[in-house]
């Protein structure tokens, strides 16, 4: 940045700023049902209901709105995992000039195909926000196009603190804080400056991803931090290293930046969905996480908080990662290793212990003559509860490991338990629906004769009305007739599997 940038009158050209060609002011609404449970009140500000399902785009057209007609004919280029890019889109469609998006190649469709559909030309480059932006700028250079920074200029970040000026007018009573998503500081620099010049008494708190600190490490270390890595699971803040300006303005403005984790993140989206029925983005989500974090912490009652939800551009198919997730973040499902003796009557023993909570999961494949070591999610009601639960399995004599924060086991362990077992003589395999309740999957194991050892089992609470169970039975040649007697007595819809292919291939 310019020396001038240190003299810019903020809260004038946040005044000034030209965003409603393009932006709308998004409404501040209360999410009732997390705010019972947090006992404050939250109010979301939804950005997400932009055109571009991002705040990003108040930034870029206030930009582009000050370049003059010979830069506008010459054209802009940018560099962006998303949304700052459907900004810089929409704003060369709506000045007439051409716009080239260079993005990071791990950009999901969904935004690759935004960009495209709103006239800009994209160019996947790099595996992270740096290496496209680098990229960006040698095409600057070379082609004589305008750089539009998706954060580090001071129009684009007068742009984004309109945001502020709208939450102002809008919620005029008491207020405690207000809390950002920081990735490379525009938004929290433009918000807090605004706040702190009309109502110095209102806490602005940025919010970042553990693996992608850069503003906190800056702000910690008196300087700009530039880190290793970016975690890319929060893609729209995924930046190593934050704006010399905004780090400028969040260190004399921000009162603190919150860390959260993914499983946070993951339980802010849902409790979001909940609330509105929005489907937030992982970055679009950090402030709620933020907020969260920081009423637990300070242990805070009867404030009203306010969250920007600032984008919603995902990809369908991250949502199968997110649901799985959110229970762990919202400390409401315990991930357990537990080791119990194999033979029969020892399953049925340790499901007792489980008692009345609901199993979330249940991973098990029969592998060694004395031991079997199961996976199993079980239902909790908060933090700290997953210790417990260990500690209760091995009083009694199941030696138990709580995998609750550990990533590797919660992204790839739970889905590799198994494998083919020498033990697995006379095995049928079969599949099994029952009425999902809590207790269901006891009363469905107190229902299998003793006789019969267990062999394999998974089971997985899908939030369905049906329980599904694949389980493998060592049943005698000589006892398949009770076999089938048994079946039908069961009362559940089940299907033999013990001719599946995938079946033969992998576990047989």
């Amino acid at each position: 940045m310019p020396p001038a940038a240190a003299m810019t009158d903020y809260l004038q050209k946040i005044l000034t700023a030209r965003v409603y060609d393009v932006a709308r002011e998004t409404p501040l609404e209360k999410a009732a049902t997390l705010s019972a449970r947090l006992n404050n009140t939250l109010l979301l500000k939804r950005e997400d209901m932009q055109s571009v399902f991002s705040f990003k785009l108040r930034g870029a057209f206030n930009k582009m709105a000050q370049l003059s007609a010979a830069e506008l004919a010459r054209g802009v280029v940018c560099a962006s995992a998303g949304n700052h890019a459907q900004g810089v889109a929409l704003a060369a469609k709506r000045l007439g000039t051409r716009a080239v998006i260079v993005m990071p190649v791990t950009t999901p469709q969904v935004k690759i195909h935004a960009v495209k559909a709103r006239g800009g030309e994209v160019v996947l480059h790099g595996d992270s926000y740096d290496e496209a932006y680098a990229h960006a700028r040698e095409l600057a250079k070379r082609d004589r196009l305008t750089f539009v920074h998706p954060f580090d200029d001071p129009d684009v970040i007068a742009g984004q603190g309109t945001i502020a000026l709208e939450i102002l007018r809008q919620h005029q009573g008491p207020l405690h804080a207000i809390f950002v998503a920081v990735g490379g500081g525009g938004l929290a620099a433009g918000v807090a400056a605004c706040v702190k010049r009309v109502r110095p008494e209102v806490k602005v708190i940025g919010v970042e991803p553990r693996d992608s600190a850069a503003m906190h490490d800056s702000l910690a270390a008196g300087r700009r931090v530039k880190l290793a890595h970016a975690g890319l699971f929060a893609d729209g803040v995924a930046v190593r290293e934050v704006g010399e300006e905004t780090f400028r303005l969040c260190k004399k403005h921000l009162d603190e930046v919150i860390l959260v984790d993914t499983d946070d993140i993951c339980a802010a989206t849902k409790d979001v969905f909940e609330d509105t029925r929005a489907v937030l983005e992982p970055a679009g989500a950090l402030a709620i996480a933020g907020a969260k974090a920081y009423v637990e912490r300070q242990r805070l009652k009867g404030e009203t908080l306010i969250a920007v939800a600032c984008g919603a551009n995902l990809n369908f198919d991250r949502l199968r990662f997110i649901a799985e997730r959110a229970e762990i973040g919202e400390h409401r499902e315990a991930v357990l290793a537990v080791t119990i003796p194999e033979g029969p009557g020892s399953l049925k023993k340790f499901c007792e212990l489980v008692g009345r909570r609901s199993v979330t999961e249940f991973n098990y494949r029969i592998a060694d003559a004395r031991e079997a070591h199961i996976f199993v999610g079980i239902q909790t009601a908060g933090r700290g509860e997953s210790a417990k639960i260990a500690a209760h399995f091995t009083r009694h004599g199941f030696k138990t490991l709580d995998l609750t924060g550990d990533e590797m086991a919660k992204l790839h362990i739970r889905h590799l338990v198994g494998g083919r077992s020498p033990l697995a003589a006379n095995e049928r395999l079969y599949r099994f629906e029952f009425p999902e309740r809590p207790g269901a999957l006891m009363a469905f194991l107190n229902a299998m004769p003793p006789a019969w050892n267990i062999s394999l089992f998974h089971y997985r609470n899908h939030g369905a009305d049906y329980g599904r169970v694949l389980a493998g039975l060592q049943v005698p040649a000589s006892e398949q007739g009770a076999l089938q007697k048994f079946l039908q007595r069961l009362g559940y819809r089940y299907w033999d599997e013990s001719e599946n292919p995938a079946y033969k291939l992998f576990l047989r």
